[in-house]
């Protein structure tokens, strides 16, 4: 299947809300009984049609985590956590069951660097329906320097990484969702309150379907590269920094 650009559509764009950088700005998110073309919902977790799908040739929809506004990973509780995870996983499973489309993604933007639109915590399943979205990434993306292994979870840090400098990769059974929840959410806590003494304020989850298995990416996020933009030259830590990170992360994770 050739790889080619995804369409961006401006004409839609341009009437998209916004509140990350204008916080004032109205959330369409929090007004759960003015929402239209819900698709599934679960306690105040609700699958629904994105009302600006900016993309052509796709199917976009948008999984609200939750009605608190300012909520995130980061500060849900385990139990709260794990329930959105499943929920998201439950429906990115069912699509890519349903042979609709080339390719279907899941991912979540977070804070000002991550390319998102509204603060109100959300995660997108993105059907493409020409596009093979994993076409650009190799199994060595998804893999890299040992952080931990259990009997539930791997985890590890790319050192052949799609961007950089430093991403991380956590694979579990689709079974394993809970397991693969609690160390997403450890690792970004750490992302938001250790990683650079705190100053990243963003991240992106990507996941990955391989086979029996689900590998989830997290991205802190500063400004992008540009090696990356230019060049697609992506960059890693040196490996007595990931080595550094990795033993940071690994205590967080055993004391979770």
């Amino acid at each position: 299947m050739q790889a080619h650009p995804l369409i961006f559509d401006t004409n839609i764009a341009k009437d998209k809300p916004e509140n990350i950088r204008q916080p004032h700005n109205a959330c369409p998110f929090c007004d759960p009984a003015s929402l239209t073309d819900i698709l599934d919902q679960d306690d105040d977790r609700i699958w629904l049609m994105n009302k600006f799908p900016t993309l052509q040739a796709t199917w976009q929809t948008i999984i609200i985590e939750t009605a608190d506004h300012l909520g995130d990973i980061a500060t849900y509780s385990r139990d709260q956590n794990r329930a959105i995870f499943a929920f998201a996983l439950t429906h990115w499973q069912a699509t890519i069951a349903s042979d609709h489309f080339a390719s279907t993604l899941l991912y979540k933007n977070f804070g000002p660097h991550s390319g998102g639109s509204l603060r109100h915590p959300h995660m997108q399943i993105v059907g493409l329906t020409d596009v093979d979205g994993y076409a650009n990434i190799a199994p060595t993306h998804l893999t890299g320097y040992p952080v931990l292994t259990t009997s539930h979870v791997q985890v590890t840090i790319s050192d052949q990484p799609v961007m950089g400098f430093v991403e991380f990769n956590v694979t579990a059974a689709w079974d394993d969702h809970d397991e693969l929840a609690d160390a997403v959410q450890t690792i970004v806590q750490y992302t938001l309150n250790d990683y650079f003494h705190g100053r990243c304020d963003s991240y992106n989850l990507f996941f990955y379907p391989v086979g029996d298995q689900v590998i989830c990416k997290i991205d802190p996020l500063f400004n992008v590269s540009p090696y990356y933009i230019g060049y697609r030259l992506s960059q890693a830590d040196t490996p007595e920094r990931m080595r550094e990170i990795a033993a940071e992360v690994r205590q967080k994770l055993q004391n979770q």
